[in-house]
C-alpha cells in the first residue's frame, strides 16, 4: 500500500469565515472520491488545525499501489476538484508519498 500525505496553507487574502468555507468545500470534494478512484482505499481531509500549526490542511489518502496513486493523480474528477476547489486558494504545498 501507499500513503499520499498533502499539507496545504490557504492563501492570506481571506478571512476567517472564508477559510472555513473554502476549507470546507476542499474536504467535500476530496473525500467524495472515494470509490470513484479505483486503487483508492481511503481519504480524509482534516481542517481542524492547532493554533501551533504552520499549514491550513490535509489530506491523508491510501493507495492499492504507486500505479493507483499515479491515475488518481490525473483521474477527472481529482483533478476538476484540485483545478476548481484546490490550487486557486492554496498558497504552499507540501507532499508526502511512502510505501507502506
Amino acid at each position: 500500500m501507499v500513503r499520499h500525505v498533502i499539507l496545504w496553507k490557504l492563501k492570506d487574502q481571506y478571512s476567517g469565515m472564508e477559510m472555513d468555507q473554502i476549507k470546507a468545500e476542499i474536504k467535500e470534494g476530496l473525500e467524495g472520491l472515494q470509490g470513484k478512484i479505483p486503487g483508492l482505499i481511503d481519504i480524509k481531509v482534516y481542517t481542524k488545525e492547532l493554533s501551533s500549526s504552520n499549514m491550513d490542511l490535509m489530506l491523508d489518502s491510501t493507495f492499492e499501489d504507486e500505479a493507483a496513486l499515479k491515475g488518481y493523480s490525473t483521474h477527472p474528477e481529482h483533478v476538476a476538484i484540485a483545478n476548481n476547489k484546490v490550487r486557486p486558494f492554496t498558497a504552499e504545498r507540501k507532499c508526502l508519498d511512502f510505501v507502506m
